[in-house]
């Protein structure tokens, strides 16, 4: 068996089909009209995308097609797949039921793929140690996890219910042979940006616990100019952070703010009280910042809120957390300290 990392694009715009259709697929573009299984092997595929790409050099063409094969001939019944997410910090696994197959008459973007079931969509990224996120931080769209022994950990982790690995309930046995125990690493290249905000993810979620995540969001509002009033610890009334612009906080909007710290997303009840909440203290428009994310009865409500409320999952309150770093408290730049750094980007993203 083997677990592989299948992508579900760039940004992440298949997602909803891969988990609507219990179907992994791979959309790379001008390969549509094709069964790609007809072309036998890896060779074959290399031969096919040097008829439809010759423009394209050489070790491009070989990339691509340590890609492509796979999926086609390696992929079986009975692996499993992780899918990395793109619009929420949590990793999705599945069982391949079937493997490759060619559906000519399907839309033309999922006419190749795997059917699978899906085990779990919402695997916090928090769960894992930073060797299986560097792995999953590939660039590939489609690869075989091999190192780390990434597939007995994630294996472990399903039994013992997707607890974290660092709260002792995953033990995985070392079965390593002394070859692939002095192996060297492959030229594979890995996402660095990340695997810094993972890092970032790690430290937030171990130094702002409970009511310190409240801490956090209201500096972060703070250094977005807002003045805050932010309830002590202990029942609130489900006012976390009061936040308004203005030299005494009396300008519009008015917000009401609720923060929830825990790992797993929350249900449409939340949102439907930080409503309840917002029209109790007058607040023009709400937040509601949930470190585990959401429930999908809550992220179809976000489009008929979109001019009420907010919604923040842990990417999101990242993105807020670096765009205003330099203006924070300095008690939290100190429990946070980050530096800048400069990386090549990326190929694709050039």
């Amino acid at each position: 068996m083997a677990l592989w990392l299948i992508r579900a694009g760039k940004y992440g715009q298949h997602e909803q089909r891969f988990f609507n259709d219990s179907r992994c697929y791979l959309t790379w573009d001008g390969t549509e009209d094709i069964g790609l299984s007809t072309v036998k092997d890896f060779e074959g595929v290399k031969a096919l995308l040097a008829t439809l790409y010759p423009d394209e050099k050489p070790k491009t063409r070989i990339n691509w097609a340590s890609q492509i094969a796979p999926f086609v001939f390696e992929v079986k019944k009975g692996d499993w797949v992780v899918l990395p997410r793109k619009h929420t910090s949590a990793l999705a696994f599945a069982e391949v039921l079937e493997g490759y197959s060619f559906n000519p008459t399907a839309e033309s973007t999922y006419r190749h793929s795997v059917k699978v079931k899906w085990l779990n969509i919402n695997v916090p990224r928090t769960a894992f140690g930073q060797d299986l996120l560097y792995s999953f931080g590939a660039f590939m769209t489609v690869c075989r996890m091999s190192k780390n022994d990434a597939e007995a950990k994630v294996r472990a982790m399903e039994r013992a219910g997707w607890k974290s690995m660092s709260d002792g309930a995953v033990l995985v046995p070392r079965n390593k042979s002394p070859l692939e125990e002095y192996a060297e690493p492959g030229d594979e290249r890995f996402d660095v940006e990340q695997s810094a905000r993972d890092q970032i993810t790690k430290v937030l979620q171990a130094r702002f616990k409970g009511h310190g995540m409240a801490q956090l969001v209201g500096a972060i509002l703070r250094a977005q100019g807002f003045k805050t009033h932010v309830s002590p610890p202990g029942p609130d009334g489900g006012i976390d952070i009061l936040a308004a612009p203005g030299t005494f906080g009396f300008a519009e909007p008015r917000i009401c703010v609720q923060v929830k710290s825990q790992q797993s997303p929350v249900e449409r009840a939340v949102l439907d009280a930080l409503g309840g909440v917002m029209k109790k203290v007058s607040a023009t428009h709400g937040l509601l910042v949930c470190w585990g994310g959401f429930k999908s009865g809550v992220d179809r409500e976000e489009a008929q809120q979109f001019f009420h409320v907010r919604l923040w999952d842990a990417d999101d309150l990242i993105d807020e957390l670096l765009a205003v770093y330099d203006k924070l408290d300095a008690d939290i730049r100190a429990l946070l300290p980050l530096k800048r750094v400069w990386t090549l980007a990326a190929p694709e993203d050039v």
